[in-house]
């Protein structure tokens, strides 16, 4: 009862090799003894535990006595998103965090069923079993990531016509461009979007509202917008040599890699050349991202610098470990200071200095501080900067009575509302760089509220 059933996983020689998805999945045998585990308890923490509020135990009993059809039906009747929560969402610190079998030993790996009931019922074939009958009233989602499709989803099976607005010409927002496919492959996206789609929602690709339309003229068109827009703009650290060739922000790095395809080498072009150094400065789940694509386009020597210890590295353990498993270098306790280049404009290395940790900071985190005379160089062909990202200022800017924070994120209530009356929004747009699952709960909770303000309430 204490041991998780273990997932199989591809080799580290030879994932480094491809793009293929690492975890491979539970096999049906092995999700019904996971399944079996669960202890069904009375008042199940592990609800309270999970941002979208997915009633954890009831799928879990499904999938013990063999019922993986109702057992996706438990979990779709509240979550639109299963395939993606089941790879990317940090149950760690949410759901199984919570569940009592995890005080003496394994919690139940409630990920990984969802993740097998969602990919079961894929190999199905997904099915809509009834499209709600619309009440006439609309709903403009602004952004198609987690945030936005959620709420839509949510809001259609409440009955209103749902049109998403999408700026990139593929729909997934941070679940296409920025997630790996080794890590969260682009089929599932798109499988999960078509769902979304078959709830009779609407989505505009190649439509950059500020640009296009504005949120002031969407509302003579429809009765409340939600702003699902994430934090796409990427932080840098304002230090000489970021302006040279070879440094790319984390962002247009996986961009390039998913949206424009570089993980198809050699029929799309990729950044990285064989035989080249990768430094990578970050330690959340984006740097380790981008840490493993660079390894995997053909990179020699991939090193993450990273100014605090592995304890306080915001990444996923599991993403930790699986770098750690492909050989990427971790170089920690250690802050950049200057990117050096070599008199033609090319990246040559980084200038760099030990740290060392004093008292928490704001972030509860403990404070790094410079250690005199340990100056250093890490050489480097390429540098990719993956320590933050910010919100897109053009919707903000381009809408009346809409108020930011200094920060540029959306002043916004629990519930999404925001200054602007029928403007709600949520996620990454809200609370800056997050999880994919809080920007899910986010869209659900405006959800909610849109069809609250719709009804008068």
């Amino acid at each position: 009862m204490l041991r998780r059933q273990q997932m199989a996983e591809q080799e580290p020689k030879e994932r480094i090799t491809n793009f293929n998805e690492v975890a491979l999945g539970f096999t049906e045998e092995q999700a019904i003894e996971e399944a079996k585990r669960c202890l069904q308890c009375k008042k199940p923490k592990c609800v309270d535990g999970c941002p979208v509020e997915v009633k954890i135990p009831d799928f879990i009993k499904h999938v013990a006595n063999g019922d993986f059809d109702s057992a996706i039906k438990e979990i779709k009747s509240i979550n639109a998103l299963p395939a993606v929560c089941g790879r990317v969402c940090p149950q760690e610190t949410q759901c199984e965090k919570s569940c009592v079998l995890g005080k003496k030993g394994a919690a139940v790996s409630i990920g990984k069923l969802e993740r097998f009931v969602a990919d079961y019922e894929r190999s199905k074939g997904m099915e809509v079993h009834s499209i709600p009958d619309f009440t006439g009233r609309k709903v403009a989602i602004v952004g198609s990531g987690p945030a936005g499709l959620t709420a839509a989803a949510d809001l259609a099976r409440m009955q209103y016509s749902v049109t998403i607005f999408e700026a990139l010409h593929d729909a997934g927002g941070v679940l296409t461009y920025g997630i790996p496919e080794f890590r969260l492959p682009k089929e599932i996206v798109k499988a999960e979007v078509d769902y979304v789609k078959k709830l009779g929602v609407t989505i505009l690709l190649n439509s950059v509202v500020g640009k296009i339309e504005t949120v002031d003229e969407l509302f003579s068109r429809f009765d409340a917008v939600f702003l699902g827009t994430g934090a796409g703009l990427p932080v840098f650290l304002n230090i000489d040599g970021e302006n040279l060739n070879g440094v790319y922000s984390a962002n247009e790095f996986l961009t390039r890699v998913n949206l424009m395809k570089s993980y198809r080498f050699p029929e799309y072009d990729t950044l990285i050349k064989k035989g080249k150094r990768v430094v990578v400065i970050g330690g959340g789940n984006v740097a380790m991202d981008s840490a493993r694509c660079a390894l995997r386009l053909g990179a020699d020597q991939v090193t993450i610098v990273y100014r605090r210890s592995e304890e306080e590295m915001p990444a996923r353990a599991e993403e930790i470990e699986h770098a750690k498993e492909e050989g990427i270098i971790f170089r920690l306790l250690t802050n950049p200071v200057r990117i050096i280049g070599d008199g033609k404009n090319w990246v040559t290395h980084i200038e760099c200095i030990n740290m060392h940790l004093c008292e928490p900071d704001e972030s509860g985190r403990c404070r790094p501080v410079p250690t005199p005379g340990t100056e250093h160089k890490i050489e480097a062909d390429v540098v990719i900067i993956a320590v933050g990202t910010s919100p897109n200022p053009l919707v903000p800017r381009t809408t009346k009575g809409l108020d930011i924070t200094k920060h540029g994120t959306i002043i916004a209530e629990e519930d999404g509302a925001t200054t602007r009356r029928g403007v709600f929004a949520g996620g990454d747009a809200v609370t800056g760089s997050a999880t994919v699952i809080s920007a899910m709960g986010a869209g659900k909770k405006a959800a909610r509220a849109i069809d609250e303000y719709l009804k008068g309430k």
